[in-house]
Order: C-alpha cells, then sequence, then structure tokens
C-alpha cells in the first residue's frame, strides 16, 4: 500500500514539476477531442406507439382482418422491409438528392439500421426512428426522424385497411374468372351426360347407379316372395276348408233358390257396411250375375250353406293375389336378369357412364364450392368497406424530439477533458520514467538500496520568486481557460438543444 502512495506522490510530483508540459498536452489533447466531438452530428429519436384490435365477431366468422393475429404479425415483420422503407425515403426529405438506384440502395440500408417496430404486447406496437444527417440541421433532423415515423404509420394503416381491400377485389375478379371456366366446363359435361342418358337410358348414373338398382330389385323381389308365399299358404288353407264345407244345409226353409239366398246374403253384407269395392261384395255380384244367365237356378234339396259361398269368394280373391305376385315376380326377375345382360354384356359402355358420371359430379362440386367462395368473398368486402374489424388507434403519436438520441455530447466533452488531463500527467510521469531523476527521498532510497541521510530544499532569490509566480499566474489562466471553454462549450450545446423544433 506504502508504494502504492509513494507511486501516486511521484506521479503528482512529476506532474507539477512539469505542469507546463502536462496543460500543454490537455490543451492538444481537449482540442483535437472537442474539434472530434463537433464533427459527430446530433441523431434524434422519434417514437410512436399503435394499436391495433381484432376483436370482432363477424370478423371471425368471416376471416376477416388479414386473418387475425398472424397477418399483424406478418405486417410488423415486413413494416421495417426494403419496400415500404424505399417508400419512406421517396416521400421524405431523405430521398432529395438521390439520384441513382445504388445510392437509394445505401438510404435504404442506412434507414434499415435506423428504423425498428417492436410488439410490446399482443396488438400494441412501438415506431421508432433515429435520424442523424450531417447535412441537415438539428431541427431539420429532429422533423424528419418525426416525419419518418408518420410515414411508416400510414404505411401500417395502407397495409392492412385499404390493402386488404384490394386483395378482395383482386380474388373476387379471380374467382370471377374461374367461375366462367368451370361454367362452361360443367355445361359441357352436362350436354354429354344428356347425350349418354338419352342413347343408354338403362345405364344412367353408371355402374354403381346400375349396382344399386340391381341391389333394390332384388330386395324388393325377396320381399314379393315373402308376400307370394303367405299368399300361397293362405289359399292352401282356404282351399281345404272350402273342401270341408257343404254346399247346401239339409231341411230348412226360405227361398230355396240359389239366387234369392245369394241375394240375401249380398243384402246383408250391405247392412253391415262393406263398399261395392269390397271382395266380398265383388264375389256375390259376380255370383248373382251367373245365376241371373243360367234362369234363376233350380231348387235345390236343402238349403244354400252361406259360409260355403263366402268361402268361394274369399278364395277368388286370394287366388287374385297369387297370380299378381306372380306376375309381380315375373317382372322383377324379367328385370334383374336385363341389368346383369347389361353389365355383362356392356362393360366398355358402363366404364363410359361411370366416367360420364364422375366428371359430371367432380365438376358440379367444384363449381359449388368457387361459387360460394365467391360469395363470402363478397360479403367480406362489404363488410370490409362499410364495417372494418381493423380497429387502428396511434396511442401515443410521433412528436418532435427536443434532445438528441445520441451521442450524448455533454459526458463526451466531460470525457475529453479527463482525457486530456490524463494525457498530460501521463505524459509527464512517461518522460520522468525515462530520466534519472528521483521525486523522493523514498524512491531514491529504494533504487539504491542505501539510506538517506536528508534532502535540500530548493531556495529561490526574490527575483526568481516573482518569475515563479507570474509563471504561475500563467498557468492558472491557461488552465482556466481551459476548464471556461469546456463550459462554453456545454453551454452552446444546451443552448442548440433548446433551439431544435
Amino acid at each position: 500500500m506504502n508504494e502504492v502512495f509513494e507511486e501516486l506522490r511521484a506521479a503528482a510530483h512529476s506532474a507539477w514539476a512539469r505542469r507546463w508540459l502536462v496543460l500543454g498536452v490537455a490543451w492538444g489533447v481537449c482540442m483535437l477531442g472537442w474539434i472530434a466531438v463537433a464533427l459527430i452530428p446530433n441523431s434524434y429519436e422519434s417514437k410512436a406507439r399503435i394499436y391495433v384490435q381484432l376483436d370482432d365477431v363477424l370478423s371471425d366468422q368471416l376471416k376477416i382482418a388479414n386473418g387475425g393475429a398472424d397477418e399483424i404479425q406478418r405486417v410488423k415483420k415486413t413494416l421495417a422491409g426494403a419496400v415500404n422503407l424505399e417508400k419512406v425515403v421517396r416521400s421524405t426529405d431523405l430521398g432529395k438528392d438521390i439520384a441513382s438506384q445504388r445510392e437509394m440502395e445505401k438510404a435504404v440500408a442506412s434507414l434499415m439500421e435506423d428504423v425498428k417496430v417492436e410488439s410490446v404486447e399482443d396488438n400494441l406496437f412501438t415506431i421508432t426512428a433515429k435520424v442523424g444527417k450531417r447535412k441537415l440541421s438539428d431541427a431539420e433532423n429532429a422533423r424528419l426522424a418525426q416525419t419518418v415515423v408518420q410515414k411508416l404509420i400510414d404505411i401500417f394503416r395502407e397495409e392492412n385497411i385499404a390493402g386488404n381491400r384490394g386483395e378482395v377485389a383482386d380474388t373476387v375478379v379471380f374467382l370471377d374468372q374461374q367461375l366462367e371456366e368451370r361454367k362452361a366446363e360443367l355445361e359441357a359435361a352436362e350436354v354429354k351426360l344428356s347425350a349418354f342418358e338419352a342413347e343408354h337410358p338403362e345405364l344412367v348414373g353408371g355402374s354403381t347407379a346400375i349396382a344399386g338398382r340391381l341391389s333394390g330389385t332384388r330386395q324388393e323381389l325377396r320381399g314379393v316372395e315373402a308376400d307370394l308365399a303367405a299368399a300361397q299358404s293362405a289359399l292352401a288353407a282356404i282351399s281345404g276348408q272350402l273342401a270341408g264345407t257343404p254346399r247346401t244345409l239339409a231341411g230348412g226353409g226360405g227361398d230355396g233358390s240359389a239366387l234369392g239366398q245369394a241375394q240375401a246374403q249380398l243384402a246383408g253384407l250391405q247392412a253391415r257396411g262393406l263398399t261395392d269395392s269390397h271382395p266380398d261384395i265383388v264375389a256375390l255380384k259376380r255370383q248373382i250375375t251367373l245365376l241371373q244367365r243360367s234362369g234363376g237356378g233350380a231348387a235345390q234339396a236343402g238349403t244354400p250353406n252361406p259360409a260355403y259361398s263366402s268361402l268361394v269368394s274369399i278364395k277368388a280373391e286370394r287366388e287374385a293375389n297369387v297370380q299378381a305376385l306372380l306376375a309381380r315376380k315375373a317382372a322383377l326377375q324379367a328385370e334383374i336378369s336385363g341389368a346383369m345382360a347389361d353389365q355383362a354384356s356392356e362393360p366398355a359402355v358402363s366404364a363410359e357412364a361411370n366416367r360420364i358420371s364422375r366428371d359430371y359430379e367432380v365438376l358440379k362440386k367444384k363449381y359449388d364450392e368457387l361459387l360460394q367462395n365467391r360469395e363470402e368473398m363478397r360479403l367480406r368486402g362489404q363488410v370490409e368497406s362499410e364495417r372494418s374489424s381493423f380497429k387502428f388507434d396511434v396511442v401515443d403519436p410521433p412528436t418532435t424530439p427536443r434532445q438528441p438520441a445520441s451521442p450524448n455530447r455533454p459526458l463526451l466533452l466531460f470525457g475529453v477533458l479527463l482525457a486530456g488531463i490524463a494525457a498530460g500527467v501521463g505524459t509527464a510521469f512517461g518522460l520522468t520514467q525515462l530520466k534519472s531523476t528521483f521525486s523522493t527521498a523514498a524512491g531514491l532510497e529504494r533504487a539504491l538500496d542505501l539510506p538517506v541521510l536528508g534532502t535540500i530544499s530548493e531556495t529561490l532569490t526574490e527575483r526568481a520568486k516573482a518569475l515563479q509566480a507570474k509563471r504561475m499566474k500563467l498557468f492558472y489562466a491557461g488552465s482556466g481557460a481551459l476548464a471556461g471553454l469546456f463550459v462554453l462549450l456545454l453551454g452552446i450545446e444546451f443552448l442548440q438543444r433548446g433551439m431544435v423544433a
């Protein structure tokens, strides 16, 4: 610790002994440093915050506002891109003296380093621009920074509102063109399908439709066969019952005529409320007609059995039902045989039917999808025009900065002053180290490793003292001038800041 203290004393003694050298070096370093600081242009930073709101039920339904948050992220990334920054350069004083594309590229690259778009929250964005052109004044740089931020905000609004409407309009035009093309193809397919159906009506719908009809016919045939079996069983039952029923009943009175008996039975059925279309009524009327043609029927031995006559009519009805089911079965079997023959004998035609039907269905489905997309896009365009879901608010508008963002000139001026003083002291101490002199007795004692018995103080005459005092005044004046120049530069700096904007 003592050695460090001795070194500091030696350095202070060396600096004081060579104070004019320290002052000169300090002046030289400070002047060069302050000139360099003065040549650094002030950069002014303008900042703005914007808020984007996408909460809209109709927008979520129609997918408006550039697809939501993902689209906002895309705009945030492309906002500070070369294309948009070139628009900013061309529309501001940054592009005033640009005459070639290469100069434009350099200006865009420089501006790209000075512009930042940051997302503070999900919907809150900060746009920052820093401008510091050497050829412009501080006030012009400050206003230009504000203009750059305002241009970026305008581009943001245009990209997300007007640009989105233009995209919707272009999309509608494209969909209209696609619909016209699909419409022509669909009409051609419809003509081809109609001609094929007219030529081969049995193959309408292709093999799939034929297979479906064949399956349905077979299922219907199974139902008819089941009904036929039930009808035949019922017919056999009524035939057995009829075989065991006598035609007449022994004894008894009455008309005794078959015709009279039939008419009496008909009257009884009609009294029960049966209509003329009832099978029993129809059978009795048929029997009465036959009896009338045969002369009314002779009286038989005994009374006719009314149960037998009723069973006869029921049997006739069931026989007719069996015949109808047999005819339907034969028709279905013929239809199945024809369909199977069509599949087996015309495979190429069946394949053509499949292809035509498939092509038509595909074109029809695609046309319907395009039509639906176009209508949705038109509705989306109307909503964008009348009640845009894109809520754009400037929370903090870009203001003209009053103080430069960089450099910190007061700190740099003070740092140059300290560097000048340090350079002077360091120079004096370095010269002391080069010469074989010692600033303190302790330093001499350490160097020679011998005890120092004493030191001799410097003694000056009156004239020398007066000369030394005069020189000290000049030294203090030079030091004060250096400090005064530093204060003057600080004052000028703060005065210039007050004159901005």
